[in-house]
């Protein structure tokens, strides 16, 4: 890789580059950028691309990107990474998961140069960026009121998916099938690598999340040799299946369980009732296995999805 460059800028050996790739432009003609950094070692390796906030209101991704920039951990002695630590700016001004034409971006893959504004920022995504990079982790957080523990998400019977989901090593491997129009499957069908990574709750910042999320990454760049940072593997959970279990009745839920907990067959693991104590409901597990999200409404519906069981 002799000379590269986005959006026309040179990326020099050794260095850091700031990208600023124009989006759009707010209806008062402010100018939206999408920010990009490479972090460019001396030497030739792998390029691995980390991204953050294609929902807007998912923080806790941004915020491992940013800490990492500060602390100056990203910059490789072989290869490149390219860190965009928030993808969707719309809906991060506006605490919001999609962009202001109503459209979830990361439903909107490979996107189109003319189309939506999710489509174009997608499209700018998979042009200018994506056809560089070999392999990537993308952050998401649970939705909003689900927390999610910290758990990486990719197709197992992958190979190269499970190789380096092991090399990041998060509590839970999750298997997931590649969903139409995501970033994630539009990246593999031209041949790169994405996982995801899910931790925390929208809008909320969580420190353990965050932290799962940053040594993951050091424990990645030192597996594909790009930098050593002397970080000891962490064996993953594997998770083949999951299943959210709902709300029979509505009511006012109490949870006994916390999330990231080993859970029995038929052991209770919340109730329902009505704010009356006339009805009480008790949910069981109906399999072994472990608590990977949890709803964080009292108050719920029927058909709610409450407790998320991996097995």
């Amino acid at each position: 890789m002799a000379e590269v460059d986005i959006n026309g800028i040179k990326l020099a050996r050794g260095k850091v580059t700031e990208v600023n790739i124009v989006i759009s432009q707010l209806p008062s003609h402010t100018i939206i950028d999408l920010p990009v950094y490479a972090f460019r070692g001396k030497e030739d390796g792998p390029v691995l691309l980390l991204t953050a906030g294609l929902h807007g209101d998912e923080i806790n991704g941004i915020e491992v990107i940013r800490r990492l920039i500060v602390e100056d951990a990203l910059m490789p002695d072989k290869g490149m990474v390219i860190a965009i630590p928030l993808v969707n700016v719309y809906g991060f001004i506006y605490n919001s998961r999609n962009l202001p034409d109503g459209k979830d971006l990361n439903r909107s893959f490979p996107g189109s140069a003319n189309g939506s504004l999710a489509n174009r920022l997608a499209y700018i995504l998979m042009n200018e960026v994506v056809p560089l990079v070999d392999f990537g982790v993308d952050f998401h957080t649970g939705g909003s009121r689900i927390t999610n523990y910290p758990q990486i998400r990719c197709v197992l019977s992958n190979a190269m998916n499970r190789e380096l989901a092991s090399a990041f090593g998060a509590p839970y491997m999750v298997n997931s099938n590649l969903i139409d129009k995501s970033f994630r499957k539009e990246a593999s069908k031209i041949g790169k690598t994405i996982l995801v990574y899910e931790g925390g709750e929208s809008l909320r910042l969580d420190e353990f999340s965050i932290n799962q999320g940053k040594a993951g990454i050091r424990r990645l760049m030192q597996y594909l040799e790009m930098k050593n940072y002397r970080e000891r593997p962490q064996v993953s959970v594997v998770l083949q299946q999951t299943t959210w279990l709902r709300a029979k009745i509505s009511g006012i839920f109490n949870c006994f369980v916390e999330y990231g907990t080993t859970v029995r067959k038929n052991q209770p693991l919340a109730n329902i009732t009505d704010p009356y104590g006339k009805t009480k409901m008790i949910m069981k597990s109906p399999n072994d296995g472990y608590v990977i999200g949890l709803n964080n409404m009292p108050v719920v519906n029927a058909g709610d999805a409450l407790i998320h069981l991996g097995s």
